[in-house]
């Protein structure tokens, strides 16, 4: 893995995985920074795939949730790779150029993603190989002033979560509270773009945001992460990704046969929920840490806390994963690093009903093989 430019930027300190900056010496200036459209990301933590040949559209189309065929150039959308069972093994967004399509996906993944596509090809027109010249920019909005000029003709297009396609369905309660707006752009670039952001950053010529600061609009937006709210036993309804990346009226993919059970009938066994967290003492609790009623002592799991950030204006914020049947109005708390259980506030993302409650399109019943 090569050493990402915007880590030479003065004050840069790496993520975990020192694949880009966490932040770059002022969190929740860059947070609000990026909120307004003056700064921008490098999405170290984001990969991208080339896929080429004839067949790649329809190929795509036939392995996962999205309907991938008919894309025109500049076009771009979210989809899933599920596992036979329906549970969620990849995440990625195709981006069509006329010529080739991108494949943006998680970097932690793209190894495993590329290997299995590359063995699913058989007699048809594909290539599929990683593009290691090619890396991920995001911005708010419009992004900063200095962009169009940085970034020239390069592909660009928004994240579906604030804007979902009409093909896709929500679990959540018309009526209920409203998460933060969700206005991120993307683009794919190539190296010497890449390099003169981070130089142009590095002079201060146009602003610059860590993951961190992403990560924390993220989590306000109630916008699910394939490396931090999926685990082996995810499937898409419980993190309501039924929204953006899975075509209800498209058949014949690896695992449709769960997701239209679940759709149809209702209660996906877990559900997403947004967490306030209580900040007064100062720590913030661990991914993976688990949830318990309050007053329980046994101290019995009823949820898993996903993702967690302080937010420029929320505070401690987090999205957590709940059984199915933990009532609503059940009050949670959360064990801190110190030893004490800090309360949260919950706000419910996917409904105890979902699929009952809602006034979903109905996905059509597989028909039996005759």
């Amino acid at each position: 893995m090569l050493r990402s430019p915007f880590l030479a930027v003065p004050g840069a300190v790496a993520t975990e995985d020192g694949r880009c900056a966490a932040h770059y010496g002022g969190f929740l200036r860059e947070q609000r920074a990026l909120a307004m459209g003056r700064a921008l990301v490098h999405r170290g933590d984001l990969a991208v795939l080339e896929l080429s040949g004839s067949d790649r559209l329809r190929w795509i189309d036939s392995l996962t949730t999205q309907r991938i065929t008919g894309m025109q150039p500049g076009e771009a959308r979210e989809t899933l790779l599920l596992s036979p069972e329906g549970r969620i093994e990849h995440a990625f967004t195709v981006v069509e150029t006329g010529e080739i399509a991108f494949l943006v996906t998680s970097a932690e993944r793209a190894d495993h993603l590329c290997a299995w596509l590359d063995r699913m090809r058989f007699m048809l027109d594909v290539r599929v190989t990683i593009a290691a010249e090619r890396y991920v920019l995001a911005w708010w909005g419009s992004g900063p002033d200095a962009l169009p000029a940085l970034i020239g003709d390069a592909i660009q297009w928004p994240d579906p979560w604030g804007n979902p396609p009409e093909w896709g369905a929500s679990y959540r309660a018309e009526d209920g509270e409203a998460p933060d707006a969700w206005c991120l752009q993307l683009a794919v670039v190539n190296e010497a773009v890449d390099e003169a952001v981070a130089d142009a950053g590095a002079r201060g010529d146009v602003g610059l945001a860590g993951l961190d600061a992403l990560t924390a609009l993220r989590i306000a937006a109630w916008r699910p992460d394939i490396d931090h709210d999926v685990d082996e036993r995810t499937i898409p309804h419980e993190l309501d990704w039924l929204r953006s990346a899975v075509h209800l009226n498209k058949g014949c993919y690896r695992g449709q046969e769960t997701v239209a059970k679940v759709h149809n009938l209702g209660h996906p066994p877990r559900r997403l929920a947004f967490l306030r967290l209580d900040g007064s003492d100062g720590e913030l609790p661990a991914e993976d840490t688990l949830l318990h009623l309050a007053g329980d002592e046994s101290k019995k799991p009823v949820g898993r806390l996903t993702s967690v950030a302080v937010h420029y204006e929320e505070g401690p914020i987090g999205l957590a994963l709940l059984k199915r049947s933990l009532p609503s109005d059940a009050a949670l708390v959360l064990p801190l690093p110190g030893g004490a259980d800090a309360t949260v506030s919950v706000t419910e993302i996917v409904s105890p009903d979902a699929g009952h409650s809602f006034d979903v399109p109905r996905m059509p019943r597989l028909g039996r093989k005759r």
